[in-house]
C-alpha cells in the first residue's frame, strides 16, 4: 500500500491469503488506512474473488493487463509486483481493463462454457466419424449431417448389432435425398465389437453434452430478462443470429460509455491492424490478440454477413477480397459489425443497411474509371456521354 501524507510517501506491505476471511481482513485493513484506489493484475481467474470482495467497499478498482505493467527483468516477486503496481497507479500509468457488471459477467461465463461444450461435442463427433470410417461405414458421404435423425438411428442400430445394409438403409428419413442403393452401399462395412463399444461411448458423450448445452441455453434465457431488447437490436445486423448477439452482448456489455469511440472498442477487441513501424518501414500489420472470445464470434458473423446478398457488408467483403484476400476482408467486415453494434447500443437504434451500391454511389467517378479500364482490357473502346436529363 502506498500512502501520501503531508508530501511524504510511505509504504506498507502485508501478505493476505485468498480465503474469504482473509480477503475481508484485507478490505478492512485498506479501508482503515484510508486507501481509495486498488490496482490488481489480470491473472487467469485468480483476480475475480479479490475483485468481488473489494467491489462492495469504497474503493475505485482498476484491473491491469499483466503484459502492460511488467517491471524491469530480474526483479520478479509478488511483493515487488505489488509495489510496482502501486507506483504505476500513483502516477496514472495503468490503463484499466474493461470489467463488466455482475449480470454481464454471469452471462459471459455461461456462454463461454457453452462454446467450450460445443467444441468438445464437435471433437466427439469427429472421433465417432473416425470410428465409422475405420469400420468402412461411409455415412458421411451420403448424409449431410451424420448426427441428424437418420444418422443417429443408423448408428444406434449398428451399436445394437445390426449389420444388414438393407435394414440399416431403411432407417433413413423420407426426406433424405440419397437413394437407397447408395445408402446400402455406404452401410456395407465390417463393424467389430470394439467399434460398437466406441460408437456407444462417443454417442453417450454427445448426448450428455447436448443435454448440458440445452441446460445452459435455458439458464441464459432466464438471465436475459433485462437484455432482450439489446439482443433484438443486435440480431438485426446481417450475419448476426440471436446466439451471436447474446455472445457479443456478454463480451461488451450494454453501456458503451466505457469506450470513448467505436475505434476504442475495435482496438480493445483486437480488430485493428498492429502498428509496428521503424525507420519509415512498416513491419507487421497483423491483428493483435485482443478479446479472443469476442473476435472469434465476430469473424464467424463476418463470414455469414459476407454471404448475405444485396447488403453493405457483402459489398464491403467483395470489394476488399480482390485486393487484400478473403481473410483480411472478413476481418474488416467483423470490424464493421462491431462498429454498428457500438452505435446501436449507444443510441438505442436498430440496424440500417447502407445498401449494396453504397461504395458505387459514394465515388461514381472512380467506379466509372474502373469499368472503362475493364472494358479496355477486353479490347473495347468506350466513350462516355452524360445521360439526358429527365424532363
Amino acid at each position: 500500500m502506498r500512502i501520501v501524507s503531508g508530501g511524504e510517501v510511505s509504504r506498507a506491505v502485508r501478505t493476505f491469503a485468498t480465503t474469504t476471511a482473509r480477503l475481508i481482513e484485507l478490505a478492512e485493513w485498506l479501508e482503515a488506512n484510508g486507501c481509495t484506489h486498488v490496482a490488481m493484475e489480470a491473472t487467469g481467474v485468480y483476480w475475480k474473488p479479490v475483485w468481488q470482495m473489494l467491489a462492495g467497499a469504497r474503493f475505485e478498482l482498476l484491473l491491469a493487463n499483466a503484459a502492460r505493467v511488467k517491471n524491469v527483468p530480474g526483479r520478479k516477486t509478488d511483493v515487488n509486483d505489488a509495489t510496482w503496481l502501486a507506483e504505476l497507479l500513483a502516477h496514472g500509468l495503468i490503463r484499466a481493463s474493461f470489467v463488466p457488471g455482475p449480470q454481464i459477467q454471469e452471462l459471459r461465463g455461461l456462454l463461454r462454457t457453452r462454446k467450450q461444450l460445443v467444441r468438445e461435442e464437435a471433437s466427439h463427433v469427429q472421433r465417432l466419424q473416425k470410428t465409422l470410417e475405420e469400420a468402412n461405414i461411409k455415412l458421411e458421404s451420403v448424409l449431410s449431417d451424420v448426427m441428424g435423425r437418420s444418422g443417429r438411428a443408423m448408428i444406434r442400430a449398428l451399436i445394437a448389432g445390426e449389420t444388414d445394409p438393407g435394414k440399416l438403409a431403411a432407417l433413413a428419413h423420407p426426406k433424405v435425398r440419397a437413394p437407397q442403393a447408395s445408402l446400402r452401399e455406404a452401410l456395407r462395412g465390417r463393424v467389430k465389437r470394439h467399434h460398437r463399444f466406441l460408437l456407444d461411448l462417443h454417442l453417450q458423450q454427445i448426448d450428455a453434452l447436448d443435454a448440458s448445452i440445452a441446460a445452459i441455453d435455458q439458464e441464459v434465457d432466464t438471465g436475459l430478462a433485462s437484455f432482450r431488447d439489446a439482443v433484438k437490436q443486435l440480431s438485426t445486423i446481417p450475419g448476426v443470429s440471436e446466439l451471436s448477439a447474446q455472445v457479443i452482448l456478454s463480451e461488451i456489455g450494454t453501456y458503451m460509455s466505457r469506450f470513448a469511440t467505436a475505434a476504442d472498442l475495435r482496438s480493445w477487441a483486437g480488430l485493428c491492424p498492429h502498428n509496428d513501424e521503424s525507420a519509415r518501414k512498416r513491419r507487421s500489420t497483423r491483428l493483435r490478440t485482443g478479446a479472443p472470445w469476442l473476435k472469434a464470434m465476430l469473424v464467424q458473423c463476418g463470414w455469414a454477413a459476407a454471404r448475405t446478398k444485396a447488403t453493405y457488408l457483402n459489398a464491403q467483403f467483395v470489394r476488399l477480397r480482390t485486393r487484400r484476400g478473403p481473410k483480411k476482408a472478413v476481418c474488416a467486415v467483423a470490424a464493421s459489425i462491431l462498429t454498428a453494434a457500438y452505435h446501436m447500443l449507444k443510441d438505442g437504434t436498430f440496424y440500417q443497411d447502407l445498401g449494396a451500391i453504397h461504395f458505387d454511389r459514394r465515388r461514381p467517378d472512380a467506379q466509372a474509371r474502373r469499368l472503362i479500364k475493364r472494358l479496355a482490357d477486353l479490347g473495347f473502346s468506350v466513350q462516355l456521354k452524360p445521360a439526358a436529363a429527365v424532363s
